[in-house]
């Protein structure tokens, strides 16, 4: 579970320090560095470590992945973007099947990976808000999204060059995948474009802060941009680059079997959106009287990842070890 402790008294405390520091030393940038490690220090259990780490003066890349029962590719989904990243953060909802113990095998693994068990999906949020103001980019990873490594390595060096500073969130290509054959190492799904692209990859730097609610992290909420930056600033790469080129790429593995828990045919899971909008009467399981009287409404998912025409691509890149 997440604290997020108000400790009023400390914050007193912390008022009266910073305005003696104010009034000896000239310098704001003091300051401003003494006020960040205390406020850190005041906000969450988690970001004591991302001070300690560094984390505040450096350019990095953080990865957040939200699963629940995804444990047939999640294991692949962190280990492509180890490499990319330089912090991996799990947050599990409270998975059933195997997805926990690999997170927890992979956080014995590498020390860069922190993985903890959430109860509500919008507590992720709080894993990451504290990057708001920060050099850093914040990648949005899910269970079933496989990405190239050896592209990622590529873009990673675009970022630190700064070729994307003046943007605030990046969409790369996807193949959603409607099926995928492990041994030949081929897939056949629908290209973003004409699909929309489900690439969360934001430049917390462009923020001065962004507080919830948020259903998940990096969704909802309030961000809060710095002076001359907006959330319009949003480079559809994919619209740009064609597949074979793309540095930036996924398999979004959304339509397959994703669980062992998962019955044989897989099946289209509701994601948080979807799930939010739920009412009385889906909540209760009586949603099918709806459909009885209205029709049944296409998927939230199928209208926005089944567009274009179906293709068969190689996909070795994404599976290294196998090729």
């Amino acid at each position: 579970m997440l604290r997020n402790p108000s400790r009023p008294c400390g914050r007193i405390i912390l008022n009266i320090v910073i305005d003696c520091l104010a009034r000896c030393l000239p310098e704001t940038g003091c300051v401003l560095i003494i006020w960040k490690l205390f406020n850190i220090c005041f906000q969450s259990n988690y970001n004591l470590s991302y001070f300690l780490n560094g984390s505040m003066f450096e350019r990095q890349i953080v990865g957040i992945f939200l699963v629940k029962n995804e444990d047939l590719f999640f294991e692949q989904a962190v280990l492509n973007v180890m490499d990319f990243c330089d912090r991996v953060l799990i947050a599990d909802n409270y998975s059933t099947d195997k997805t926990w113990d690999l997170a927890r095998k992979l956080a014995d693994a590498y020390t860069k990976i922190e993985c903890h068990r959430i109860a509500r999906t919008h507590d992720s949020h709080e894993m990451i808000k504290q990057y708001a103001g920060t050099d850093t980019w914040v990648f949005g990873v899910d269970g079933d999204e496989i990405y190239d490594p050896e592209g990622l390595k590529e873009f990673r060096r675009g970022l630190f060059k700064g070729l994307y500073d003046d943007w605030w969130v990046l969409f790369g290509n996807v193949l959603n995948c409607t099926s995928l054959d492990p041994d030949r190492l081929k897939a056949s799904g629908y290209l973003a474009p004409p699909c929309r692209s489900m690439t969360k990859l934001y430049n917390f730097k462009a923020l001065t802060s962004w507080e919830g609610p948020c259903l998940e992290r990096m969704l909802g909420g309030t961000p809060v941009f710095k002076q001359g930056l907006a959330a319009s600033l949003r480079l559809t790469l994919h619209e740009q680059i064609p597949w074979e080129q793309s540095f930036y790429r996924c398999l979004h593995t959304c339509f397959l079997r994703r669980s062992s828990l998962d019955p044989a045919s897989g099946r289209d899971r509701p994601n948080p959106v979807e799930l939010a909008g739920r009412n009385l009467w889906d909540k209760m399981g009586l949603g099918f009287l709806r459909t009885l009287i209205r029709g049944k409404k296409a998927s939230w998912k199928k209208e926005k990842y089944l567009r274009g025409d179906l293709v068969t691509l190689d996909v070795s890149p994404f599976f290294p070890k196998v090729a």
